[in-house]
């Protein structure tokens, strides 16, 4: 058995995390020992005691992984460890880091360059905007964006990076093989190939509750900072910000509507301190760190706002997205604009939603995206 799979064995062990691993390492010298080791000697061992020490040597010796390595190959997984050179800086330093990472996609150096992007999953049209826009900018400077890919801001934040031909790391509160939520497995698919996919849980894990906490560690964990896009006062995502707090982290907020429940929890963490955000030159001043951009050299320099696909579009797509806006225009209001009959335009704006420039309203009503 290799220190992989003894790995993957303490990662199934409810009670073992990354500060239980540590001590049991410095305790014992090498993973292979631990194994080794008898109850009593697993006893001594800061913060075990009888009871874990007992599920501990009764784990190693019932688990079987063959199932879980089985999975890890049919999904194409890599698995790193806490232990592999490879396994992230900016998380390494985290109380309790993760003991094993599934990683679908990749992981690159370049990545500890990363800033997190959460918020509600309940989100309106502002937030869904402002966190894309947001998510593009940063990623055309060269920052890697990292999320949860829940519904709403975080969705939102992977597809601004995507767009913008940048890298995204998406944080999973259940394992590679159960993708939650599973409208989101094509977005998975396309986060793979521009980043990564990440999980510490093993590959069946079910999207308990009691993950997206641990999700939320990660999160901030791999990040420089955290962005708070419209956040209810009991959202998940000012979990992420205790978290990214305890780490050391900066923390930024978009402000929202005062008459929104979804903006009470991001305009008090700007009551409380947090840096408020209105464009990206926000977050790289206060970040004040150089990292490589799309070009290859290492200047944060302005970005354009505008899509650099929009080159892709033909004439009437690009008359129409020019007329789309944040404020939802009815199909009416864009066919007298164009001049163009509701046949017509409904294929255009068909078009554009397919290529994500634009996204429907109820009442057929339009917004740029």
């Amino acid at each position: 058995m290799t220190d992989k799979e003894r790995l993957l064995i303490l990662n199934m062990i409810d009670e073992i995390g990354g500060v239980r691993l540590q001590n049991l390492l410095r305790h014992f010298g090498s993973v292979e020992e631990i194994f080794k080791a008898d109850k009593k000697a697993l006893e001594e061992v800061e913060n075990i005691g009888p009871g874990i020490a007992t599920r501990l040597f009764d784990s190693i010796r019932t688990i079987d992984i063959r199932r879980e390595l089985e999975l890890i190959e049919k999904h194409n997984i890599k698995v790193l460890t806490f232990l592999d050179k490879e396994y992230p800086e900016n998380l390494k330093n985290i109380h309790s880091p993760p003991i094993v990472l599934y990683i679908k996609g990749a992981i690159h150096p370049e990545d500890k360059f990363a800033i997190s992007i959460v918020g509600s999953r309940m989100a309106s049209i502002y937030g869904l905007q402002q966190a894309e826009r947001l998510a593009f900018e940063l990623a055309s400077h060269g920052l890697t964006i990292v999320s949860g890919l829940a519904r709403g801001i975080d969705s939102s934040s992977h597809r601004g990076a995507l767009k913008a031909k940048g890298r995204t790391i998406a944080v999973l509160g259940s394992g590679l093989a159960n993708i939650y939520p599973e409208e989101h497995i094509s977005l998975t698919e396309e986060i793979s190939q521009n980043g990564a996919v990440i999980s510490e849980f093993p590959m069946s894990t079910i999207p308990a509750r009691g993950n997206f906490p641990r999700r939320n560690r990660i999160i901030s964990g791999l990040s420089l900072g955290v962005v708070v896009v419209e956040a209810s006062e009991k959202s998940g995502a000012l979990i992420t910000v205790d978290f990214a707090l305890e780490q050391g982290k900066d923390v930024f907020a978009v402000p929202g509507k005062v008459d929104s429940i979804t903006s009470r929890g991001t305009n008090r963490l700007i009551k409380q301190g947090a840096r408020l955000v209105e464009s990206s030159k926000d977050i790289l001043d206060e970040l004040k760190v150089r990292c490589p951009n799309n070009k290859g050299d290492f200047e944060l320099s302005e970005v354009s706002l505008e899509k650099p696909e929009t080159q892709l579009l033909d004439k009437g797509e690009a008359l129409v997205y020019n007329l789309l806006s944040d404020e939802p225009k009815h199909i009416d209001e864009l066919s007298e604009a164009t001049g163009m009959n509701i046949g017509q335009l409904s294929q255009v704006l068909f078009s554009l939603e397919l290529k994500r420039f634009a996204r429907q309203l109820p009442g057929k009503n339009f917004v740029k995206v």
